[in-house]
């Protein structure tokens, strides 16, 4: 039956998915079915997924040693587990190359967020980070649960409302107030917000008494990543395309396979990155795991 989770149960129904007012890859805007699921309140938090490292003893994908096989020529010293981790820029910056503030952490991982040293302690109901996308299904199988499909993301991140940009109505911040961790200030060198994950809950609830659905960390989804909807045939209902989630390149589609990730977090911002909102989406390799990229569990109703 898997573990107890606080979860909200979602009627599911026909919406209207994607938008074509921001990012081409939100398009085109179809209509899509999804059927009644459950979705967790909030994103898998720090606590939870230790609780599920200790049960089974799982090693996440950024502690492990990169396989020499897949980086030859890579000096062995550079062969270290590790991630992705932000860092913020000491000023102005190309936005067009995203290398100015991400690195590559040695030693970072899920336990250790920016390196050797660095710790979760105190952050328990912080929203777990550094996963991949293997990390995220093996927790969903010993919670037995599943990842989101992204329609199923969409939909319960506009929490019943339809027809605006952001999950709480036209603008970003209405009445200037941030309705979501994202980043507030200058990006990526002047952040007047949180700056970082925030503990899960901190923000306001959305129509289906869902948190953090948008902003805070990125999600994955069972989904993989196309640079336009694949429109489903009329009446169908939403399946996802999730026949295999760690599809390996083929020859038909000899680029690396990306998932996709819904729900924006603490780095989008309007000047760089106005992804904030429910349609909106980012592509992503499933071994790559990121400081801002985590996840929460659905299943099926009954």
């Amino acid at each position: 039956m898997g573990h107890a989770r606080d979860m909200v149960r979602i009627e599911g129904g026909t919406f209207e998915m994607g938008s074509t007012n921001f990012y081409p890859d939100e398009g085109p805007v179809h209509e899509r079915t999804v059927q009644p699921y459950w979705v967790d309140r909030f994103p898998v938090t720090n606590d939870e997924y230790a609780r599920f490292v200790a049960d089974t003893g799982y090693v996440t994908v950024a502690e492990r040693p990169l396989d020499p096989a897949d980086f030859p020529g890579l000096d062995p010293s550079d062969l270290a587990p590790g991630s992705m981790v932000f860092t913020p820029t000491a000023g102005p910056v190309d936005l067009r190359d995203w290398r100015a503030w991400w690195r590559w952490q040695p030693g970072a991982n899920w336990r250790q967020p920016v390196g050797p040293g660095s710790t979760v302690e105190g952050q328990a109901r912080h929203p777990v980070v550094h996963v991949a996308l293997e990390d995220a299904t093996a927790y969903a199988t010993w919670a037995g649960a599943r990842l989101l499909t992204e329609a199923e993301h969409e939909y319960a991140a506009l929490g019943g409302a339809s027809g605006s940009p952001f999950a709480w109505g036209e603008e970003p911040y209405p009445g200037g107030v941030a309705q979501a961790n994202t980043w507030l200030g200058d990006f990526p060198y002047r952040n007047l917000g949180v700056g970082g994950t925030a503990p899960v809950g901190s923000y306001p609830a959305n129509g289906y008494d869902l948190y953090d659905m948008i902003g805070n960390v990125w999600e994955w989804t069972s989904d993989r990543y196309h640079p336009r909807h694949i429109v489903p045939a009329l009446g169908a209902a939403d399946a996802g395309d999730r026949e295999n989630l760690l599809t390996q390149p083929t020859a038909e589609s000899p680029a690396a396979v990306h998932h996709v990730l819904k729900g924006g977090s603490f780095l989008c911002s309007p000047q760089y990155c106005l992804r904030f909102r429910p349609a909106a989406r980012s592509p992503q390799t499933p071994d790559t795991s990121m400081s801002h990229i985590g996840f929460r569990c659905a299943r099926d109703a009954a």
